[in-house]
């Protein structure tokens, strides 16, 4: 069975804290009381790539285990070091490359727009942006994945000059 995991997240992240318990169910075969939509989406597709790939060997879960016994584990974690105040802080920048066009967000933002009712997430890449676990080269072309008829992406996400919500 494959499974495309990109889509499948994007499914589950459009789905109601209802939805996904039902959905925990069905993978799980039990219920849950857990309400977090997170915990739900990764447990949920932690399950799904588990029993469409198969789950970890009987070796590697007995290395685990052994690395759990041998983890020095914290119950707090370590104080951080005392500023020292003889040195002055510095702080360095430096300038961000970007793609040119100042209607285009940076790489690593995600673009929203409601649509039909539903709301549409694309994430911005350096070469491309991604939508439903695929990569366009062209916000036209999600645009046109998403309407079915050319369409401005710029125009269709409502992204303006300088780079802000109309």
């Amino acid at each position: 069975m494959t499974v495309n995991i990109g889509k499948e997240l994007a499914a589950l992240r459009r789905m109601s804290v209802d939805g996904l318990r039902a959905r925990y169910a069905e993978v799980f075969g039990e219920t849950t009381n857990g309400r977090h939509k997170e915990w739900l989406i990764k447990r949920i597709i932690y399950r799904v790539q588990v029993l469409a790939e198969g789950d970890l060997s009987e070796r590697a879960r007995r290395r685990a285990a052994e690395l759990v016994n041998d983890a020095d584990l914290r119950r707090r974690p370590p104080k951080p070091p005392a500023a020292k105040p003889d040195t002055p802080s510095r702080t360095k920048t430096a300038k961000l490359r970007t793609s040119g066009d100042s209607r285009v967000p940076l790489p690593g933002s995600t673009i929203t727009r409601v649509y039909k009712g539903e709301t549409l997430e694309v994430k911005v890449l350096p070469a491309g942006f991604e939508y439903e676990g695929e990569v366009y080269k062209s916000l036209s072309a999600v645009a046109k994945k998403i309407t079915g008829s050319h369409t401005s992406g710029y125009l269709f996400f409502r992204l303006k000059k300088n780079g802000g919500d109309r």
